[in-house]
């Protein structure tokens, strides 16, 4: 089933210009989904936004987004004055700097898309930005509005197309040396070295999707088509097909031939 892009615009490095599409590159639709249900009669449960002080339901109109500045004490942001933050980078992604791709550690990214060019036309384009990036071994910085929210991004060339990485911002990525100062300073023993080495060499494999498989998925699968057979209705046996009826109607040609055999038989 093809895959709706998630979004279009517009790939621009400086006077170069090409219509693009993005599309998630991972999907969770696959995943067992649950919905919470009445007990007493299954039926769904509903979800509402409700007053914490009031308890009275709030309506959609009178939702609105809030900064917390004190206790009990926002600051109220309306939907446009979110929506006009950063609409320069809502349709496109101008590469403003690039950077080498192993200098970009692997915990900065954050959600992949996948980015093909939208026409025939800007082919050409696009695959000229590809090319030259892969070719000196870079990944273009950007900035792009997805979810009301800017964020800052990275395009990594990959086969015929580019991959559009998220980057989580400075303050998301926690500093590793406050989480590893009380680690000593031990050096790795040279006996024991070459015992672990041969050990990782034993174990070590291709890459392979399977190595990552969900093992909860499958157990919820199989006890969701256990519970299915259960409540599977027995099928009805099929009654004993009736025998045709005793008719009275007679065949006339039959009949007929009867009456001439009976009449030659008689001398008639």
């Amino acid at each position: 089933m093809a895959v709706r892009p998630y979004w279009k615009g517009y790939l621009k490095l400086s006077l170069v210009t090409c219509p693009v599409q993005m599309m998630p590159a991972t999907s969770d639709e696959e995943k067992v989904k649950f919905h919470t249900l009445n007990r007493e009669t299954q039926n769904r449960v509903v979800s509402h936004y409700v007053d914490a002080v009031t308890g009275k339901a709030v309506k959609e109109e009178n939702e609105v987004k809030g900064y917390q500045r004190g206790e009990d004490d926002y600051l109220i942001l309306e939907d446009d004055e979110i929506d006009n933050v950063a609409l320069e980078s809502t349709k496109t992604i101008d590469i403003s700097v690039f950077t080498k791709r192993d200098s970009i550690d692997w915990m900065w990214l954050d959600t992949p898309y996948y980015l093909s060019p939208n026409d025939t036309v800007g082919q050409e384009a696009f695959s000229v930005i590809r090319a030259a990036m892969e070719s000196q071994g870079m990944v273009g910085i950007s900035r792009l509005v997805i979810a009301r929210r800017e964020r800052a991004v990275m395009l990594e060339p990959r086969g015929k197309g580019i991959v559009l990485w998220t980057l989580r911002y400075g303050d998301e990525v926690r500093d590793e040396e406050s989480y590893f100062e009380g680690i000593g300073d031990e050096t790795a023993d040279s006996d024991m070295m070459p015992l672990v080495q041969k050990l990782i060499e034993k174990q070590t494999r291709h890459w392979d999707a399977k190595m990552v498989a969900d093992p909860v998925q499958d157990r919820l699968l199989d006890i969701i088509s256990s519970k299915k057979k259960k409540l599977k209705k027995p099928a009805k046996a099929k009654a004993p097909a009736a025998e045709p009826a005793a008719t009275n109607v007679i065949n006339i040609m039959d009949a007929l031939r009867k009456s001439i055999a009976a009449d030659k038989r008689s001398g008639r």
